[in-house]
């Protein structure tokens, strides 16, 4: 058995239709066990594992599956020919990590970025650019300041990309097998992309509204906990997701164009689907400065909807207790600045979204790629033991 290999099952007879939910259950099963007893491995493993291409001369067995039926494997670097393999698991816990990752490493560039979105910022925190707000938000508030609100900001990272990726891969093969069999689906995409939003950001919300008030400046909470109560005490359980629909109306184009660009990006600089890290480097950041310029007026208002600023509510509106709903927002922001501040911070945007896609797809692929890869070896493995 070549090590380095990934498995494709290609048929040379019919095949009980039974065979892919035996295989995705065994799978299963392998991704359980090697979770509690190999993690230590693997992360051993990584720097060995990690090339620009996994390359290999192709090998050719054939085996005995389901009695007497005869199955050719290819031993190929072709890791996107594995979607039979990959469980739904596999892309769960491929997500989160790269949900953690994305967000903890980007952080202080997210604070930054929600700053400059204050439509009337105070005096002191007032930036020429994103690195002299880093600059003096360490120098003035103290060096761990960017990173305030980063705790929760993990917790809700996590579970939410789990459900955004898995839902994309599924949605995406499915829909891509009615719309264009066999090939890739722009149309397919970029609907996988919109529906796994949803679950994306109905579990992220809520992590993110007490984000942005960590970050604001001159905050009033100590810590996530304080926030929490404080909004729940005197704004009520729907402030949590009072940006919901602003976040949707914003993420669902975003995500729309986002995945759709990346999958073009892959079949100009990929088109063999190998595992290649620096392709899915460059795709995941070349669509996400496309879709976060495209949707920065969105996040604008939705930046607004989250923090409340106290000094627009009392300009714009003394008498009421808070801005509600995207129409609000919208007319809010327009009034403020005209037409510029809805693009107030779009450089921030993108300097945050570019390497922010660029880690979330490259850790993703990866984690998804070696995942796969050792199931379908220890499948093989197991195999060929009970020949």
């Amino acid at each position: 058995m070549e090590a380095d290999g990934l498995v494709r099952r290609r048929r040379m007879s019919a095949e009980p239709s039974g065979g892919d939910g035996a295989v995705a259950g065994a799978s299963a099963g392998a991704e359980v066990r090697w979770l509690g007893g190999r993690i230590w491995a693997l992360s051993e493993g990584i720097m060995g594992t990690l090339s620009p291409r996994i390359g290999g001369e192709s090998e050719i067995n054939t085996v005995q599956l389901h009695g007497s039926q005869e199955v050719t494997e290819i031993s190929e670097p072709d890791y996107e020919g594995l979607p039979q393999g990959a469980s739904t698991s596999t892309y769960m816990f491929a997500g989160a990590v790269a949900g953690i990752m994305e967000h903890c490493l980007m952080f202080p560039i997210d604070c930054v970025k929600t700053r400059m979105q204050s439509l009337q910022p105070d005096p002191a925190a007032r930036y020429r650019n994103v690195m002299d707000a880093l600059w003096r938000i360490m120098r003035t508030e103290g060096i761990w300041r960017p990173i305030r609100g980063l705790n929760v900001t993990a917790v809700g990272a996590g579970p939410a990309h789990a459900l955004y990726f898995a839902c994309y891969e599924k949605l995406k093969k499915t829909l891509g097998d009615v719309i264009y069999p066999g090939a890739n689906s722009h149309l397919a995409n970029g609907a996988a992309g919109c529906v796994a939003t949803l679950l994306h950001d109905a579990a992220m919300n809520p992590a993110e509204v007490v984000k942005q008030r960590m970050q604001m400046y001159n905050s009033p909470y100590r810590g996530v906990l304080e926030c929490l109560r404080c909004i729940w005490r005197h704004e009520g359980a729907g402030a949590f997701y009072r940006s919901y629909t602003t976040q949707l109306t914003m993420n669902v184009p975003f995500q729309a164009l986002h995945f759709i660009t990346y999958e073009y990006l892959q079949e100009m600089l990929n088109p063999h689907r190998l595992y290649n890290p620096s392709s899915h480097m460059i795709s995941g950041a070349l669509a996400g400065a496309v879709a976060a310029a495209a949707t920065t007026p969105l996040d604008v208002c939705k930046t607004l909807l989250n923090t409340q600023e106290t000094l627009t509510l009392h300009s714009v509106s003394p008498g009421r207790a808070h801005i509600s709903g995207l129409a609000h927002a919208f007319r809010t922001v327009y009034r403020l600045g005209g037409l510029p501040a809805y693009f107030k911070g779009v450089q921030a945007r993108v300097i945050y979204q570019m390497p922010s896609t660029a880690i979330s797809w490259s850790v993703y692929e990866f984690f998804k790629y070696i995942i796969t890869k050792h199931q379908l070896e220890r499948l093989r493995m197991q195999r060929d033991g009970e020949k």
